[in-house]
């Protein structure tokens, strides 16, 4: 694994360009949000996707969602009503997770059974910039042991997924809860995950 470790508040532009580079070539990176580490690849990317499937096959948690850098990007790839718009315009970019109706831009793999989909815009200059260079989303699930628990260490990290991953983006220790998980994709908002961010607009 490639280990490099950025400035939370100015990252270097080079590694984010050796991460895009990774994830351009079918690679799986692990990265900071403003919640966890992430774990993701490029969304286009099948093979990727399919390794990435299988790591997180082996630790437990199986949420996926993908970031993206800004509204008008996440209307190409999801179905925003009204109501969902003034809500996400007022809470991002922030520690949420959204589950909206998906579009056909995004793989099959990547769909629910209710063809939806998780989307992110966290508030994290690396995992924005990253998505900003790359072009199209990544993926965003958090960064689990074989139990299923969050890790928030950059050391063990690094120890346990060496093998597995090609690149590591370091920005210290990220203790904290991940992301509040709201389905907007129906009529009536769902709280499906209290995590880092309020939900109160909701209840």
């Amino acid at each position: 694994m490639e280990y490099y470790e950025l400035h939370p508040e100015d990252p270097e532009l080079r590694y984010i360009n050796k991460a895009v580079q990774v994830l351009r070539k079918g690679g799986i990176i692990i990265y900071p949000t403003d919640t966890v580490y992430g774990m993701g690849c490029d969304i286009y990317n099948k093979k990727a996707l399919e390794k990435l499937f299988r790591i997180k096959n082996d630790v437990g948690t199986k949420l996926f969602s993908f970031i993206c850098s800004n509204f008008k990007e996440i209307s190409k790839y999801a179905k925003i009503s009204d109501y969902a718009f003034k809500k996400m315009k007022y809470l991002l970019p922030g520690p949420y997770t959204f589950i909206l109706p998906t579009t056909r831009l995004v793989p099959k793999e990547l769909w629910s059974k209710r063809k939806t989909v998780g989307i992110r815009i966290p508030n994290n200059k690396v995992a924005l910039k990253l998505v900003e260079l790359l072009g199209n989303p990544i993926i965003s699930t958090s960064t689990t042991n074989r139990k299923g628990d969050v890790l928030y260490e950059p050391f063990e990290i690094r120890n346990i997924f060496n093998n597995q991953v090609d690149l590591m983006l370091a920005s210290g220790n990220l203790i904290g809860d991940p992301s509040s998980v709201i389905d907007l994709s129906e009529d009536q908002p769902e709280i499906i995950r209290r995590g880092a961010g309020d939900v109160a607009l909701f209840v």
